[in-house]
């Protein structure tokens, strides 16, 4: 504003509530005083009249009030400023807050898929013990039927052993038998011919005498 008293003028920031722009830190703009009589005639002195100097200490004290409104447009006060630190504050600790409860709510939720995890991880353990057994009781009875084959494939390939050993036996036994008969044969035979062959030297000898 401009106000002129006892030839200064005084420019002071617009009154008002001010927009709110950005938060400078700089202090607060007070009373801007200039000596609008002097100026007035310096003005006189450069050979200007009264009324002259007076509309040009007039029309720069406009252009002044209106350069300080639009610079303290984008100022604040310092009681915005606090304000507007106190809701910063605020919105801080509620933000603040809030990324707790998030955390929290993520730590439960981990935790909880974590539980479940640890859940189906030991189903899958039990399932896979469970299995296992089952396998195992099925290779067992496997070995075991596969024992009792292998166990009646010998019994009869022992039979089969034993019958050819019989029939062996039973041949050799045939074999024996008739290589008696043969030998008795032959005996019999060999003391014919000794004996014909003695009767022959016999009569042969007397016929000579």
């Amino acid at each position: 504003m401009l106000a002129l008293s006892h030839g200064i003028l005084r420019l002071r920031p617009a009154a008002g509530p001010l927009p709110r722009r950005f938060i400078k830190t700089s202090p607060p703009i007070h009373d801007f005083h200039f000596d609008t009589h002097h100026f007035v005639q310096r003005l006189e002195r450069e050979g200007l009249n009264r009324a002259q100097a007076e509309g040009i200490m007039t029309a720069m004290a406009e252009v002044i009030d209106e350069s300080i409104r639009n610079m303290t447009t984008n100022m604040v006060t310092k009681s915005e400023q606090e304000k507007h630190h106190y809701t910063q504050q605020v919105d801080f600790a509620q933000l603040k807050s809030e990324l707790q409860l998030m955390e929290k709510n993520d730590l439960a939720m981990v935790k909880a898929e974590n539980d479940r995890l640890v859940t189906d991880i030991e189903k899958l353990k039990q399932r896979l013990r469970e299995e296992i057994t089952r396998t195992q009781a099925g290779v067992r009875l496997d070995l075991n039927l596969e024992k009792g084959r292998i166990r009646e494939e010998a019994s009869r390939q022992e039979l089969k052993v034993k019958e050819v050993d019989t029939r062996i036996e039973q041949e050799i036994a045939g074999l024996r038998a008739a290589i008696q008969a043969s030998k008795a044969t032959t005996l019999q035979y060999l003391v014919g011919f000794v004996t014909g062959c003695s009767a022959l030297l016999m009569a042969y000898l007397r016929f000579r005498v």
